[in-house]
């Protein structure tokens, strides 16, 4: 088995049809071999959604999705592996286990779970998130919708991800540890540690070793990674 549905219903953002698929191999280098999340479209492709703005559904208003695909300072290559997984799940490739604990429990156990490797977490019932990292080993998540009200039970297993100081003193007075990106002229902050899998944390360690960025260690040091990619250039203006 490549994958499971693990959710199928409305966006809390617009109420627009989404669902959420776990692939279970990974040749991810910075990630490692995790169990890969996917929030998508469920009626427009990844790529359609971008073009067209209805990426809001998945991704909120996260600024990194640019506006109607110009001026993107995500770093996922949405032609690749989204789109890929969306044409697959058309296909029919992927059972649906939304309402089978037990089966993903099975799947899942002791592996490490990344909570969003396209599409923000917090589009997805926590209860949903509960199932599927019953019998895991741990995960890493983050999101932009850390303001949000329907988003706070996710506090304990995802990271808000910030794009300034400003945000980051916001977020960890609500509760939240923070995943910020940074310039390479910004200086991490008061208990603040650079990515380990980061070109300037050495990328001593792949994410599925680290293991930092699973949001529920109250009171623990957050990470920050320099923005690094195509989009890069973007990064000021979209923060």
């Amino acid at each position: 088995m490549a994958g499971f549905i693990f959710y199928r219903g409305p966006s809390p953002i617009d109420g627009a049809p989404i669902v959420a698929i776990a692939t279970l191999k990974s040749a991810n280098s910075k990630t490692g071999d995790m169990v890969q999340t996917w929030i998508l479209r469920e009626d427009i492709s990844p790529l359609d959604a971008i073009a067209s703005g209805a990426d809001a559904s998945i991704c909120g208003n996260c600024a990194h999705r640019g506006r109607k695909g110009k001026k993107r300072t995500c770093y996922v290559d949405v032609g690749k592996a989204p789109q890929g997984i969306w044409n697959a799940y058309h296909r029919g490739q992927y059972i649906d286990l939304s309402n089978d604990p037990g089966t993903i429990a099975m799947l899942i156990a002791q592996r490490i779970v990344r909570m969003g490797a396209y599409g923000d977490p917090a589009m997805v019932p926590v209860k949903q998130w509960r199932a599927l990292l019953a019998a895991a080993d741990g995960r890493t998540g983050y999101t932009h919708a850390w303001r949000r009200m329907w988003a706070q039970a996710l506090k304990p297993y995802v990271m808000a991800s910030v794009d300034s100081v400003a945000e980051q003193d916001l977020a960890r007075s609500m509760g939240w540890r923070t995943f910020r990106v940074r310039t390479e002229s910004e200086p991490l902050q008061a208990n603040e540690f650079a990515c380990p899998a980061s070109p300037e944390g050495g990328q001593r360690k792949q994410c599925i070793t680290c293991k930092a960025c699973d949001g529920g260690r109250a009171g623990k040091a957050s990470a920050a990674i320099i923005v690094h990619g195509a989009m890069a250039r973007h990064f000021a203006t979209a923060a």
